[in-house]
This record gives structure tokens, sequence and C-alpha cells, in this order.
């Protein structure tokens, strides 16, 4: 009974934390599309821009402030993405590999919230009582978060999507189409998120298609009792 119990919990804990990773990066990443989108809805960027009294509007303020209330929880499940993920690969990571990984995926979390921070200043300190906000805030914090999200968040979202692949490719737990998707998405975040529109969503577009490929190899998986395949 011993040794079937403890042959038991190792494959059950192989099974439930690639489940885990998969369900946390599917919430991940759609809770950070949200809120990207509402981002660009509510304080577009650009020439065009909506100005400072413009954004006494209602719809703007709202779309903002509930992007800014999905920042930190789209933060919390990729935390536990990074978690779960590093405790299926385990001791036969790459130590340099996975401390960029870890490290890129902090950064990215810690700018995100900054960027967040930025556009809740905005908010709260240069819109008061439904005034419009004074010129000089808007713009510091509209070109703040935007300088944040785009040019820091998404250059460390570019580390850790190519530290992931590059680690999923060596340790044969991704498949290769997969790896490249990665490495291309990479490129484009590293390259093309400050410079092109909307182009910061294909970091949630990748995420979510990596966490559901993990939701849909572990349930092809035999279960722990089930007899192996012929």
């Amino acid at each position: 009974m011993t040794s079937t119990s403890a042959e038991t919990g190792p494959a059950q804990q192989a099974l439930r934390t690639p489940w885990a990773a998969g369900l946390a990066g599917v919430l991940f990443a759609l809770l950070l599309a949200a809120a990207m989108v509402l981002i660009r809805l509510g304080i577009p960027e650009g020439s065009g821009a909506v100005t400072a009294r413009g954004f006494t509007d209602s719809a703007q303020r709202d779309a903002v402030r509930t992007a800014l209330a999905l920042v930190p929880l789209a933060g919390i499940f990729f935390l536990w993405f990074v978690g779960v993920l590093r405790n299926h690969v385990g001791a036969a990571e790459d130590k340099f590999v996975a401390t960029v990984f870890l490290g890129s995926g902090l950064v990215f979390v810690a700018t995100m919230f900054g960027a967040a921070a930025a556009g809740t200043a905005v908010l709260a300190v240069g819109h008061p009582s439904g005034a419009s906000p004074s010129p000089a805030a808007w713009d510091f914090g509209r070109h703040f978060a935007f300088t944040l999200m785009t040019e820091y968040a998404m250059r460390m979202a570019s580390v850790f999507t190519c530290s992931l692949s590059v680690m999923g490719h060596r340790l044969r737990i991704l498949p290769r189409w997969l790896t490249v998707l990665g490495l291309l998405v990479a490129l484009t975040l590293l390259f093309l998120s400050s410079n092109v529109p909307w182009a910061e969503l294909v970091f949630p577009a990748w995420a979510l298609i990596l966490s559901s490929h993990i939701l849909v190899v572990t349930g092809r998986r035999p279960g722990p009792g089930a007899a192996p395949a012929a």
C-alpha cells in the first residue's frame, strides 16, 4: 500500500501541475487582453488621442477604471502561471535560462503594475469630482502609462516569451511550431510594440495559445491507474 501511494502521488502531481498552469495562463491571457483593449479605447495614444477635456466622458473613465481593476488580477494569475511551470519543469531546467525566465516575468508584472498605477494617478489626482484633468497631468500620466506598457513591460514580455520557448524546446515539452511561434512573438514585442498600435496584444494571444495547448495535452494523458496503450 505504501509503495502504491508513493508511486501514485508523483504521478498525480505531474498531471495537476500542467493543468493548473494552463488554467492560470488562460485566465491571465483573457484578463490582460481585456485590460489592454480597455486602456487603448479609454486612453488613446498618438496625435489623434482624446484631449484632457474630452476625458470627462463617463464611458471612457469607466473603461479605464475597469482596465485598472483587471491588471492586478492578471498579474496574480501570471505569477501562478510562472510558479506552476517552474514546479513542473523542476530540476531539469537550465539554470541560466530559468533565471532569465523568472526574472523577466517578475519585472514584467512590476512594470505592468507601474503602468496601472500611472493610469490610476490620472484618474485620482488629475480628475477630481468630475472635472477635466489639467493638460499637464493628463499628458504626463498618459505618456508615462503607455511608455511603461509598450516600451518596458513588452520588452520584458519578449524576454519571458523567448526564454520559455527556448527552455521548452531544450526539454522537449513544447512542439516545434509553438517554439517558433514564441520566438516570432518575442521579436514582435521587442521591435514593434512601441511603434505599432495594438501590437502588445500578441503577448496575451501567445499565452492563450500556449495555455490551451497545455490543457489539451494534459487532457489527453491517461490517469494514474489507466493501462498503457498497446
